[in-house]
């Protein structure tokens, strides 16, 4: 039996490929920009419906740092803490609300929510800022269909002692510094959609929805500073081989308003679905080896980028740790239509 479900999910693989080959070509003119080497582990980083959407309740801490001996403090690196859940008929948390107001409405086990804390910095700036997550899940047949939308707000700030201006010394002002604001408050938005179905799953994101405008310099002429919107498309599919064994290759497209685009090309193997080791190829750019372990409920993940830029013989990669808590029985990630 487990010959003929293999071929079946050999045929689905192909298709993911021919998927992947098809949009290789425009992928390959992207730029490089800033991403999870992870976020596989982690969804809810790049999509807001994914809060919630396994019935876990997670934790998970990512610390990134690029280009390591470089020999500048400034190059880029990111911290996220982030927390997920869903709002379960049989969760603790709704029995105890219910005991307490026996007049409220039992909860429908649709709802996810989410939040994470983050610093990210890349050279004198610095962003620092929170995010708030609601999350809403459906079944549609045998699958799961879910939306969500997330509220951010963050800090802009340069970093005045680390500027170097080429006329600093002559006296000269900077037009685009002088006069401006040090630091900046910014709100912003995300959302995004995501279906699951048994082994497979696809989601579609956008990010920086509001476009927020930086304002820099003392007059108008330099007030036209807009964050570009981004989108996330990603998919995958885990095929198990036995009892033991598994295998999940898994595409991300991104791309920004003015279609710079990129893709990671992911595949991941599982043993006993408590070891695992993955590459990726994301286009253009790097090379992405990662292992991970999960000791009962605690997981531990680490990923090294090789770039392919001439900066990787400057430097020892970039470093990727993530650790993570995750609570909720086990069984809820295969029977979730039932159990929510």
């Amino acid at each position: 039996m487990w010959v003929s479900k293999f071929k079946r999910d050999m045929k689905r693989l192909m298709l993911l490929l021919a998927f992947v080959l098809m949009v290789l070509p425009s992928a390959l003119k992207a730029q490089q920009v800033p991403l999870y080497s992870q976020y596989m582990m982690n969804k809810y980083l790049l999509n807001p419906a994914f809060a919630g959407s396994e019935g876990y309740t997670s934790y998970n801490l990512t610390a990134r740092q690029q280009w390591m001996g470089f020999g500048d403090a400034n190059t880029p690196s990111t911290q996220a803490l982030a927390v997920q859940t869903r709002v379960l008929k049989t969760s603790f948390l709704s029995k105890s609300r219910l005991i307490r107001n026996t007049s409220r409405k039992k909860p429908s086990g649709r709802v996810g929510l989410g939040g994470y804390v983050f610093n990210d910095r890349n050279g004198v700036i610095n962003r620092t800022g929170l995010q708030g997550t609601y999350a809403y899940h459906i079944q549609v047949g045998e699958g799961q269909l879910s939306f969500g939308a997330s509220g951010t707000i963050y800090q802009f700030k340069i970093d005045d002692d680390e500027l170097i201006l080429p006329d600093e010394d002559l006296g000269v002002p900077d037009p685009l510094i002088e006069g401006r604001r040090n630091t900046m408050f910014i709100p912003d938005a995300s959302a995004g959609i995501y279906y699951m179905y048994h082994n497979l799953y696809v989601g579609f994101s956008g990010t920086n929805l509001f476009q927020s405008v930086l304002k820099f310099g003392s007059d108008d002429s330099y007030s036209s500073y807009k964050l570009l919107r981004n989108y996330y498309l990603m998919g995958g599919y885990r095929i198990q081989i036995d009892d033991k064994y598994s295998l999940e290759p898994s595409l991300l497209l991104h791309s920004t308003e003015d279609f710079n685009m990129q893709a990671d090309i992911n595949v991941k193997a599982y043993y006993k679905n408590d070891y695992w080791m993955g590459f990726s190829y994301r286009t253009g750019s790097a090379l992405i080896s990662m292992v991970g372990v999960k000791v009962g409920k605690l997981y531990f993940g680490y990923a090294y980028d090789y770039s392919l830029r001439d900066i990787q013989n400057l430097s020892y990669g970039s470093h990727e740790i993530m650790v993570g808590l995750r609570f909720g029985d086990s069984q809820r990630r295969y029977r979730w239509l039932r159990r929510f």
